[in-house]
């Protein structure tokens, strides 16, 4: 991947078949949480949640110094999975069976070569104007990142690695993440362009999703309010990025760094989930490993206690990740808000009490609404995120059994919603009717 002159590998989107998906897609009727998702009572519920409190705090502890339910193959689902230009003769294992919206043979992680485009660096400096300040529309530990205008009129974002600190950890940061990029393709995935190595330019040019981070939305920075059905449309979507990751991939995918400011949304409010730095390839199963042993990365508010405290790296890794999203979804809260009191600076912790409690409404993002809708999907998304958030591993459901939740989830609050829609609605045309008469 590396050489000493300017070496570029690009995606040609036109030679790659590709299959129109809809913007958001309706309800299955496959979905099987409606029978699977159980009716607890109060009382074991509170004791799940009091009996993950203290592992909180253990997330920001450093570690000590060591050398299913299946989705059903409809059109429905099968309509949102993206097919990929590798030619897919890879190892099918686990991932074979009952695919559903992720089934596609061409979904495939070979090792691959770049494309036999290559760009100069001219044309990085052309797409950006020498770097302009102008066009810069983000900063992060990797580097900075570009909006550019490739010479066929692809709009990219170019992420440029920081030369006066690239050192071997931002450099594995590089490799990992053209690594991973070049492997994959999913609607809910960020599209990979190609990287450049020249000099001491390192630079990865991916697909510019141009409406900001969840994150940024969360905080209301663009000025809208995300309302609980879109919430719910990302939660989903976000899902089934990290279920293809580890399952439908040639060998399983852990992304280690799920986060609100990893998410970026489309102008439809599609989730895609970005920045594949910390990824890694998970433990082969069929060796019979259970855990890759490795380092410790991730953000903190969204570590997974069991790897930090005994360095093994798994898919459900990015389950517990996942759960600190949940949460940040219902409440609209970072994870880590220092500035609150002492018992709300961890947002899980206290989200998780509230729950246990019996007050999950209480932790609602003040800017939604209280209706029967809301008040029933915050109490099923606080559950599943209890479930994620598990202290031990094998207590947290797979990504693709949050997935079939979620649907759940998606379909009940539509239906319920609606019935108050229709409620407003016959009372406000009663209430005309009186003023009329």
């Amino acid at each position: 991947m590396t050489s000493s002159d300017s070496s570029y590998g690009r995606r040609n989107p036109s030679s790659r078949s590709r299959r129109n998906t809809p913007d958001r897609i309706p309800y299955s009727p496959s979905s099987a949480y409606s029978e699977a998702s159980s009716v607890r009572s109060r009382s074991s519920v509170a004791d799940a949640a009091r009996s993950i409190a203290g592992a909180f705090v253990a997330c920001f502890t450093p570690p000590e110094t060591k050398s299913s339910r299946s989705f059903v193959d409809s059109e429905e689902f099968k309509a949102h999975s993206v097919k990929s230009d590798a030619s897919g003769a890879g190892s099918e294992r686990r991932r074979s069976s009952n695919r559903g919206i992720y089934a596609n043979p061409n979904n495939s992680t070979h090792e691959r070569e770049p494309a036999s485009e290559n760009f100069t660096i001219e044309e990085i400096y052309k797409a950006t104007r020498n770097f302009s300040p102008s066009f810069k529309i983000g900063q992060g530990g990797f580097g900075t990142v570009y909006k550019g205008r490739l010479a066929d009129g692809t709009i990219v974002a170019i992420k440029r690695a920081k030369k006066s600190v690239y050192d071997k950890h931002l450099g594995v940061e590089f490799q990992s993440e053209i690594r991973t990029l070049a492997q994959v393709e999913h609607l809910n995935l960020v599209k990979f362009y190609g990287f450049l190595e020249h000099e001491d330019e390192r630079i990865v040019l991916v697909e510019y999703v141009p409406n900001g981070t969840l994150r940024a939305h969360l905080d209301c920075q663009h000025g809208n309010i995300l309302d609980l059905a879109a919430r719910l449309d990302i939660a989903i979507d976000v899902a089934h990025a990290i279920t293809y990751l580890h399952m439908y991939t040639d060998h399983p995918i852990i992304h280690r760094d799920i986060k609100s400011s990893n998410i970026l949304l489309t102008e439809n409010l599609r989730a895609k989930v970005a920045d594949f730095g910390f990824a890694r390839l998970a433990a082969d199963s069929d060796s019979g490993a259970t855990h890759v042993s490795t380092q410790v990365k991730g953000t903190a508010g969204y570590l997974d206690p069991e790897y930090l405290r005994t360095y093994q790296l798994t898919e459900k890794s990015d389950v517990y990740s996942f759960g600190v999203l949940l949460v940040e979804l219902v409440t609209g809260r970072r994870p880590i808000e220092a500035k609150r009191e002492l018992k709300e600076r961890i947002t899980t912790k206290w989200a998780m009490k509230k729950f246990a409690d019996g007050d999950a409404l209480s932790t609602l993002d003040p800017r939604l609404e209280r209706s029967a809708g809301n008040n029933l999907a915050i109490e099923k998304l606080l559950e599943l995120a209890l479930q994620c958030l598990a202290p031990r591993r094998q207590s947290r459901p797979s990504m693709r059994r949050c997935a079939e939740i979620l649907w759940g989830i998606r379909k009940d609050y539509r239906e319920l919603s609606g019935t108050d829609f229709r409620s407003f609605s016959t009372r406000s045309q009663r209430s005309t009717t009186t003023r009329e008469e």
